[in-house]
């Protein structure tokens, strides 16, 4: 197990969605969304306990959620729990990370990832990872890790690459973000596309040097804070960083733009659980086609996901393609081809019926 070897998990996030089962003051993340006993946040911190020594997690999350995070993950020190004030999407929480653990060891080899995915092949994904932190700790690369399409999806961001024989990591040529459903379509057609999974590996000197040259505000913001990051003064810094900092993606912010960014080809069973229809996906299914987490009575039902509190029956009859998700004080009934509406749902419960209700 490498010392140089750090992983940075960002769990801020609210997963709106994947309302109303999370909500903003107990996300997705903090969830055992598969029923295994352990929350999102518990499985990916497992995840890396053969990559990187476990001083050497950090995760990224909103200052709302620190009690969680270290109910969830007591081994963690106060120093490894990095705190958002606001969030400000992934540029600028990986900047904080980036710089806080590159003062910490300046030969430091970094893997990022969201805390809600879901791999289903955890030795492979080992295996991976380490072929990713080898290439980066030899070679100026930005690499993310690409998954083979299954299906013409579009809600994923895509990226196309340049084929040479022999070898698993790939320049890439193009990033597209979210197409329509005929793009998709060529795109699965040309065999040389993949999903971005939006986990990524590299050096810290390698990102901050691509912060540089083109979020190069960013890290005149963080640098101005190397006396202060891993101590006691690191939060009020922190606080005031985040107010100059702008609301951008990594994607769009750098790794669209450098010309030093490969993609890692990984059959991982991967899903980024964004939506119903993920759970739905990956979830074990009777014999109509039915995914059930909960206690439930169904006649003539077909191909539903239904996740809903275990201490209640619910009984169904006559619906075939619906979610039904009930959590705490709200209760959804809707179609999951129409499940892009459940952030309008979402919104309208707010504004209707108050911030309790989201």
């Amino acid at each position: 197990m490498d010392k140089n070897t750090f992983v940075v998990i960002m769990a801020g996030g609210i997963g709106s969605r994947f309302w109303p089962f999370s909500r903003t003051n107990y996300p997705k993340q903090f969830h055992d969304v598969l029923g295994t006993g352990e929350s999102m946040l518990q499985m990916t911190a497992r995840r890396f306990k053969d990559i990187c020594p476990p001083e050497n997690i950090f995760i990224v999350t909103n200052k709302d959620y620190e009690a969680l995070v270290k109910e969830q993950l007591p081994q963690l020190t106060d120093n490894q729990i990095l705190l958002e004030p606001v969030g400000r999407n992934t540029a600028p929480c990986i900047a904080y990370a980036s710089h806080k653990i590159a003062l910490l060891n300046p030969d430091a080899n970094l893997v990022v990832t969201p805390s809600d995915h879901v791999i289903l092949k955890e030795d492979v994904f080992t295996s991976v990872v380490q072929k990713g932190l080898k290439a980066a700790s030899q070679d100026d690369v930005l690499i993310t890790l690409g998954i083979e399409p299954s299906r013409p999806d579009t809600g994923y961001g895509y990226i196309q690459y340049i084929d040479n024989e022999g070898s698993d990591i790939k320049k890439v040529k193009t990033f597209t973000e979210k197409p329509n459903l005929e793009l998709a379509q060529m795109f699965l057609d040309s065999g040389d596309f993949v999903w971005n999974a939006g986990i990524f590996i590299w050096s810290a000197k390698s990102i901050l040097n691509a912060f540089r040259q083109h979020l190069s505000e960013i890290t005149e913001v963080f640098d101005e804070g190397n006396m202060v990051l891993n101590t006691s003064e690191e939060q009020n810094f922190i606080a005031r960083a985040y107010s100059q900092c702008r609301n951008i993606s990594i994607d769009y912010g750098i790794m669209e733009k450098v010309d030093n960014v490969y993609v890692l080809l990984a059959d991982i069973g991967w899903s980024d659980l964004g939506t119903w229809n993920s759970l739905y996906t990956i979830g074990e299914k009777e014999k109509d086609g039915n995914v059930i987490d909960g206690d439930a009575l169904l006649y003539d039902t077909k191909d539903c996901i239904i996740k809903t509190p275990k201490e209640r029956l619910v009984v169904v009859q006559g619906l075939e393609n619906y979610i039904i998700a009930e959590y705490d004080n709200v209760l959804m009934i809707c179609r999951k081809d129409e499940e892009q509406k459940v952030k309008e749902f979402m919104a309208d419960a707010k504004a209707k019926r108050g911030p309790d209700y989201i």
